[in-house]
């Protein structure tokens, strides 16, 4: 059968229609991206808990002054005093309360960034392993149809890869073994000759 363009031709435009050039640039970006995101997120989560710890021995400091400004209380002592120890006491309870509301607010995000921390490091760096699948699958199913097209089946042997190629010419099958010393330009050079 006579091509209505050149050979070369088309296989100089079949080769520039298989650009991943700019596959490879988004995929870069992409990790780029995560690497950000995860340190962004570790930051958050050593500022959360540097922010606990700090609060955390605020709580521990005003719970040992409350400690010993209620030991030094004297029933003997005069009632100025008393009132003046009752007002310190409500001040120390009311930070003490103003503290733990506050700790349990910063326990909670805690527990937020912690539960965000652990669903991304479930989907891991790469945001799964789903969309290079996608690539490889979809990259296959190109190649195999373009073999289709070109009558052309590809075999593979038990562990999955393509090892041989039967061509289909007038009715005659031609097997050819791919060998992985030799180069995909061979092959490629070879499949082309005999079409």
């Amino acid at each position: 059968m006579l091509l209505d363009e050149d050979p070369a031709t088309l296989i100089h435009h079949t080769i520039g229609n298989f650009n991943i050039q700019p596959d490879k640039l988004a995929v870069s970006r992409i990790n780029e991206s995560l690497s950000t995101l995860q340190q962004a997120r570790d930051l958050r989560v050593r500022e959360a808990e540097s922010a606990l710890k700090k609060l955390s021995r605020t709580l521990t400091s005003l719970k040992n002054h409350h400690d010993e400004t209620t030991a030094a209380h004297s029933a003997t002592a005069h009632a100025s005093e008393i009132a003046t120890l009752d007002t310190q006491k409500f001040r120390i309870a009311k930070s003490a309360n103003d503290l733990e509301i506050e700790s349990e607010r910063l326990s909670s995000q805690l527990a937020d960034l912690q539960a965000r921390l652990q669903e991304l490091e479930l989907q891991g760096v790469d945001g799964g392993d789903g969309a290079r699948r996608s690539m490889v699958d979809d990259a296959n199913s190109l190649m195999l149809k373009i073999y289709k097209e070109l009558k052309m089946d590809a075999e593979k042997d038990s562990n999955g890869e393509y090892t041989r190629i039967v061509m289909w010419n007038k009715g005659k099958a031609d097997v050819v073994n791919l060998d992985k010393r030799l180069s995909r330009f061979f092959y490629a050079n070879y499949f082309w000759e005999r079409l």
